[in-house]
């Protein structure tokens, strides 16, 4: 079975408190690479000691933009280079306005080529709305692809809620170079978040397609059904049983 990563804002219910012991729980439940939504004041040495001690990775971060601006950017690339961690992904922005959308990318834009010279590749998270046509007229999505040099982490559960083939979006991007990681995440229709194979988003042939185009695959699970740890071990059982079954 392959490396899978955890989205430890599925473990909020600890890492506020305690960030070595979310560590922990993420690689007792099998997990071995994170993706950190905040680093909760601990210190990027503390944090890269607790990773060592549980045989765990860092491979990206959810960033956002306030810590891309000039004055807080440096801070953010000493983070990540502490940490070898060489993927920043936003992982939301204002854009109900185009000025507001302008702005987002803007700072992107302006970021990019900084955080490219450090060795980190800057990419952009999905929800639905970015592939839903905004009140304004355009799909802030393909605004990112056609006016940025951006990455893009697929969130392939908001994909399939915005009503569009989260496969189709996985080849297009993958084909042009520009596919990071895939967000592998299960829910209902209604946007009510589930463990992998308790929704009903297509998770089986996403997780396929990921794997055949050898993308890294996060595990976003977000419920705390009834805990961070047991809806994510869930989702780690059904990664299992994939596996074995294929």
């Amino acid at each position: 079975m392959r490396d899978y990563g955890l989205q430890m804002y599925g473990l909020r219910d600890i890492t506020d408190k305690d960030m070595r012991l979310a560590l922990k729980t993420a690689a007792d439940i099998g997990y071995k690479q994170i993706e950190f939504a905040g680093f909760f004041d601990n210190s990027p040495a503390d944090i890269r000691a607790w990773l060592d001690e549980y045989g765990l990775t860092a491979i990206s971060t959810h960033t956002g933009l306030s810590l891309l601006s000039p004055e807080n950017i440096k801070e953010t690339i000493a983070a990540h280079k502490a940490l070898g961690i060489k993927d920043l992904i936003v992982p939301g922005f204002r854009m109900g306005t185009r000025e507001e959308l302008d702005y987002a990318m803007g700072v992107i834009i302006a970021a990019e080529p900084i955080l490219r010279d450090e060795g980190i590749t800057l990419s952009v998270h999905n929800h639905a709305r970015e592939f839903m046509t905004t009140s304004y007229g355009v799909l802030a999505h393909k605004e990112f692809e056609e006016k940025t040099s951006v990455k893009f982490q697929l969130d392939t559960y908001w994909i399939f809620i915005a009503g569009k083939d989260p496969i189709e979006q996985m080849e297009h991007y993958h084909s042009i170079g520009r596919l990071t990681s895939v967000h592998l995440r299960d829910g209902m229709k209604n946007t009510d978040g589930r463990a992998l194979g308790e929704g009903e988003a297509p998770v089986e042939a996403v997780l396929a397609k990921a794997l055949e185009l050898d993308v890294p695959i996060i595990v976003e699970s977000e419920g705390l059904n009834p805990t961070g740890a047991e809806e994510n071990a869930r989702c780690f059982e059904f990664l299992r049983k994939y596996h074995e079954s294929h």
